[in-house]
Parts: C-alpha cells; sequence; structure tokens
C-alpha cells in the first residue's frame, strides 16, 4: 500500500495542474445530473455534441421524453468526473440549470445558467452567472435551490491566485465564489468571495440547513499545504465562518479529483464522506460533524481501496442515512456498493454491492422522491439506471 500511495502522489505532484483537463469539453460523455420534481417526475441533464440537454421521465427512469437543447450555440462544455452540467428544480416546477463552458484561453472557463418556467418546454437564453469575464478559471460549478426558492450557485475561481502573481505574492490554490438569485434565476447578485485557498479541482458540495440556509463544503489547502476539508454557511450579509472539517493533514502539492459528499444531519449538523489520502493507508471516509467539533471520531473508513473506491454521496432523512460510493473490480467492471445508518450516522451496517455493469459508468447518485431513495447510474452497456435502495 506504500508503494502504490508513493506512485500516487508521485503522479499528482507530477501533474499538479492535471486537474484542468476534467472541464475540457467533451462531445459525449456519461456525466449527468438528475432530480425529481414535486409530482415525482424525473427530469435529467447530459451533454451531446457541445449541448446541454434535458429530458424526462414519467416511469422511474425506464423510458424518456424527447431531449431539449438548453444552449443555442455550441460550447465546448465542461462534462467528465467532476465536472458536469447542474440541474435543480424548485417547489413551483421551475428548473435551473448551470454548466461550465471551456475557453480558449488554456484551462480557463465560464459559468453558465438558464431556466425553464413552462415546465420544461423551453429553456430561456443562458447567461454568464459571474461579473469578472476575465478567461481565467470559473469553473466546477455547484448549484443549489432553497426551500424559499433562493438560488445560490458557487465555483473554483482563480482571480485572486492571478492577482497575486501579478504583484507577485504567494497565493495557494483557487478560490471558492459564489453568486445568488432572490428572482427564481432572472437575475443573480455580484458575486461574493466564500475562500481563500481552494483545492482546484474538486467538486464542491452544497446542502441546506432547515432554515434554508446554505452550506458549502470543499477540500481546502490549509498551511503546508495540507488538503483536507473545510465548511462554511454562505451568506451575503456577513463574513463567513469558515471551519476545518477534516483533519487527515494530507500534505500534497496536487490535486487529487476527488471532491466530498455532504448531508444535513437532523438534529445535529451535518454528515460527511470524502477522500483521505494521508499516511499510508488512504481511505474514503465517513464522520458527523456539528459544524465546529467532531461528534464522532475518529473518522469511520469504508470502501475497497484495492478497487479504487471513491466518488461517495450521501442522503440523509432524519435518522437514517444511505452512503453509496464505486468501486472497479480486477474485471474492470463497475460496482456500486451501499452502507447505511438508522442512527443518525453514529453506526452503519456492513457494505453490499447494489450496483454492476461490465464497463464504465458514471459516478454514482442519490435523490429522493417521496420519501423512497434511488441510486441513479449512467453506464456504458446498460445506459441510465435508476435504482431504489432500501
Amino acid at each position: 500500500m506504500k508503494k502504490l500511495l508513493a506512485i500516487f502522489c508521485t503522479l499528482l505532484s507530477l501533474n499538479a495542474f492535471a486537474h484542468e483537463a476534467h472541464t475540457m469539453g467533451s462531445k459525449n460523455t456519461l456525466a449527468i445530473s438528475v432530480a425529481f420534481d414535486s409530482n415525482g417526475k424525473l427530469w435529467r441533464a447530459s451533454v451531446r455534441n457541445g449541448f446541454v440537454l434535458v429530458d424526462a421521465s414519467e416511469d422511474l427512469g425506464k423510458s424518456f421524453s424527447e431531449s431539449v437543447k438548453v444552449n443555442q450555440s455550441e460550447q465546448k462544455i465542461g462534462a467528465d468526473g467532476e465536472a458536469r452540467p447542474k440541474i435543480a428544480i424548485d417547489s413551483k416546477g421551475n428548473i435551473y440549470l448551470t454548466w461550465t463552458e471551456a475557453l480558449k484561453t488554456p484551462f480557463a472557463g465560464y459559468v453558465w445558467f438558464s431556466r425553464s418556467i413552462n415546465g420544461g418546454k423551453s429553456f430561456e437564453k443562458p447567461y454568464i452567472v459571474h461579473q469578472d469575464r476575465a478567461e481565467i478559471t470559473h469553473r466546477f460549478d455547484a448549484l443549489n435551490v432553497a426551500p424559499d426558492g433562493k438560488i445560490t450557485v458557487a465555483w473554483v475561481d482563480k482571480r485572486d491566485l492571478m492577482a497575486a502573481k501579478a504583484a507577485d505574492k504567494p497565493y495557494y490554490g483557487a478560490a471558492i465564489y459564489y453568486a445568488i438569485s432572490a428572482d427564481a434565476g432572472k437575475t443573480f447578485a455580484p458575486e461574493q468571495k466564500l475562500a481563500d485557498s481552494s483545492c482546484e479541482c474538486c467538486r464542491i458540495a452544497l446542502t441546506n440547513k432547515p432554515d434554508g440556509t446554505v452550506v458549502a463544503m470543499w477540500r481546502h489547502v490549509f498551511a503546508g499545504s495540507e488538503r483536507d476539508h473545510a465548511i462554511a454557511e454562505i451568506n451575503s450579509n456577513k463574513p463567513p465562518a469558515i471551519v476545518r472539517a477534516s483533519f487527515g493533514h494530507w500534505k500534497i502539492d496536487g490535486c487529487p479529483h476527488h471532491g466530498a459528499a455532504l448531508a444535513y444531519g437532523e438534529g445535529f449538523g451535518y454528515h460527511m464522506a470524502y477522500f483521505d489520502g494521508a499516511g499510508d493507508k488512504p481511505s474514503l471516509m465517513v464522520s458527523r460533524m456539528d459544524g465546529e467539533a467532531w461528534v464522532s471520531s475518529p473518522p469511520k473508513k469504508f470502501g475497497n481501496m484495492k478497487n479504487s473506491a471513491g466518488h461517495p454521496a450521501l442522503l440523509s432523512l432524519g435518522e437514517k442515512v444511505w452512503l453509496v460510493w464505486k468501486e472497479t473490480n480486477a474485471a474492470k467492471e463497475t460496482e456500486i456498493y451501499q452502507m447505511k445508518s438508522d442512527d443518525g450516522g453514529k453506526s452503519w451496517d456492513d457494505a453490499k454491492r447494489i450496483f454492476m455493469t461490465k464497463d464504465k459508468a458514471d459516478y454514482p447518485q442519490l435523490i429522493e422522491n417521496k420519501g423512497k431513495v434511488f441510486l441513479a447510474i449512467n453506464t456504458v452497456v446498460e445506459g441510465f439506471n435508476l435504482v431504489p435502495i432500501l
């Protein structure tokens, strides 16, 4: 294992900016996003030939409607790994989309937004969320629609890195910026910075507290280039309080291409699942956090690292918590495993395989419809699958 970790870290060091490839445009990919509306219709966002497409299913993914184009001009759209179009739906049935366009300048991107207010029949003309239009990194977008309808878009941004370089000052990593819409996506307020020194390529996890407050979690570059996680509430009325959320003290000058999963934990704070490469036994971890201190310690390891276990997803409903992740076995088959907790993450049942495909598959997603939980997974062989989870 020490040898494998050394090789892994060496590759990261040699490819410290390899994460940039994750938002290079792709013609057709497995990367999708899905969401249920309040009527139980399943909506799916995907990318094909430079266009974001949206279609819907009324039979739990067995069949889909004819897809609708969101952008009318072809773009190089980030749709692989940590980068993908995002879809969210509010209580009124309005459909919101974000995605990252890869620009001509290497590693640069813009974050785009569009909405449908007619039930997905058509989408309004897309626009760029951020006011900063420099051809630099604005990428790895995350989308959240709060219960009150407020829309938050967050992304990784390198404007502060570029400014520091111009001033010949040190700056580590990138930054997290966000913009908020209070008018159902007609407009967004000017973007604000949530944090400096984020990791450059890992996806941002967003969730809501019961009062609608948006909470973000991301891989952060702490002192000494420790790539642990941070968490903060997004509140445009006061400066963010950034809290360290993981303590692996993984020192590495590179980006692991591996974002975290975050879910609200009823009555105490948050469930978190993430990859930690520290020490001689890198592992996936799951833990509880109350926002300022550990509730359960140490974090619980899960997954078979010999099978490249990674990219977990979490979903929490009261005391019940579901955790899934992806592995690739010796036969190059993709396997999805699950663990469940019935006591708010204090204890977990044994891992069990709930899905397998003989070829590649997208990262797993967990979605809920009227109290029923589903695994959403897009594959090369079987296409899209929506698997009920007990």
